[in-house]
C-alpha cells in the first residue's frame, strides 16, 4: 500500500487522476493539496472538497498557493478547457466541509513527517506548493519516496508556448526546484501523455455504470470537445497518466537526466535533460541531482488499467 499525498488543481483530467487513486487498491490518498492553475485556487479547492464528498474520500483537502513562487507564465485561466467552474461548467455545489485549516504547504510537511520514507507526492499541477515545502522544511526531500509529476516537454513542443508545457510555465521557478532536490522524480510530460486518449463513446460507456462515473463523464464532456476540435480522437489524459506511472510503471520507458527549468526568456517553462549518459563540459545542470523522464508510454495497456481501476 502506497501513501500518497495528491497536488491538483481540478480540473477536468485531475478529477479523473484522483477517482483512479481513490479506487486503486494498492493506493492509500493521505492528502489532497490545491494550488492555482485551471482555475483560481479558491475554486479548485472547493472542486477538491466537492469531489472529496461525491466520492467517499476520506483525505483531508488543503488550499494552497494563489501564485507563483517566482518566474512563471503570465496567468489566463484556461476557462475554454476546463469551464468557468474548473469542472466543465456543470454547475458545482458549494461543499459541506470545509478546508484543512492549514495551507497545502504545511501539509505536505506534516504529513511527511509522520510518515518519513512512505510518501509519494503525485503533483499534476503547478509545482508551487512543493517548492514552498522544500523553501520552509528542505529536509522533507531526504523524508520522500517519491515525487512523479504530470509536467514538461522533452522532445516534443510544449502546448502553452512552443518551448513549455502549461504546469511548468506556470511556475518555472518552482518547477526548477522540485527538479533540483535531493528526492526521486519521476516527470511525466506531454512526450508520452499526448498518446493516451479517451474517447467520447468511451466516456459514455463507462458513465452507464454508476452514479460516480456518471460524475466524472457530464464534467469531461466539454473536455472532449476541446480535444475533438484539435483532431485529437478524445480527451488527453494527461494527469492520470503520472498516476498510472506510480502505480504501474513498467508501461512507461524512462530516462535519466539531470533537468533544468528555463526562468526567463522566451523559453520561460522549458524543461531541459542533461542525459546521464552524456558528458559535457561544466555546466549548471552539474548543480543537481540525476532524475527521469518518461519518454515511452504502452499508451493501450495505461488506458485499460485506467479502466480496470475506476471499474472495479
Amino acid at each position: 500500500m502506497q501513501k500518497v499525498i495528491f497536488d491538483t488543481d481540478p480540473g477536468v483530467d485531475d478529477a479523473l487522476a484522483l477517482y483512479y487513486l481513490h479506487r486503486h487498491p494498492d493506493v492509500e490518498l493521505i492528502g489532497i493539496t490545491t494550488v492555482f492553475g485551471n482555475a483560481p485556487v479558491a475554486l479548485t479547492a472547493r472542486n477538491a472538497l466537492f469531489l472529496k464528498e461525491a466520492w467517499g474520500i476520506d483525505a483531508p483537502v488543503a488550499a494552497g498557493a494563489a501564485g507563483p513562487v517566482g518566474a512563471g507564465g503570465t496567468e489566463h485561466w484556461p476557462v475554454h478547457i476546463h469551464g468557468h467552474d474548473g469542472l466543465g461548467n456543470i454547475g458545482v455545489p458549494e461543499p459541506a466541509g470545509a478546508p484543512d485549516p492549514r495551507p497545502a504547504h504545511q501539509l505536505i510537511i506534516d504529513l511527511v513527517r509522520a510518515h518519513p520514507g512512505e510518501v509519494s507526492l503525485v503533483a499534476v499541477a503547478r509545482m508551487t506548493n512543493l517548492a514552498r515545502a522544500l523553501y520552509e522544511a528542505p529536509e522533507i526531500a531526504g523524508m520522500v519516496r517519491q515525487v512523479i509529476l504530470m509536467g514538461g516537454a522533452f522532445a516534443v513542443p510544449g502546448n502553452i508556448t512552443p518551448a513549455a508545457e502549461a504546469n511548468i510555465f506556470g511556475d518555472a521557478t518552482a518547477a526548477d526546484a522540485v527538479f533540483a532536490a535531493p528526492w526521486p522524480v519521476l516527470a511525466v510530460g506531454l512526450d508520452v501523455t499526448r498518446q493516451v486518449e479517451m474517447t467520447r463513446a468511451e466516456i459514455e460507456e463507462l458513465g452507464a455504470i454508476g452514479p460516480d462515473l456518471a460524475l466524472l463523464r457530464d464534467l469531461s464532456l466539454d473536455y472532449v470537445g476541446f480535444y475533438e476540435a484539435l483532431r485529437h480522437r478524445g480527451m488527453v489524459v494527461h494527469d492520470c497518466c503520472a498516476c498510472v506511472a506510480l502505480t504501474d510503471p513498467a508501461l512507461f520507458r524512462t530516462r535519466p537526466a539531470r533537468v533544468r527549468v528555463l526562468t526567463e526568456g522566451i523559453g520561460i517553462g522549458m524543461t531541459v535533460p542533461a542525459p546521464e549518459e552524456m558528458v559535457f563540459p561544466p555546466t549548471d545542470w552539474d548543480e543537481v541531482p540525476v532524475q527521469a523522464y518518461a519518454e515511452g508510454i504502452d499508451a493501450g495497456a495505461v488506458l485499460q488499467t485506467i479502466r480496470r481501476v475506476i471499474t472495479a
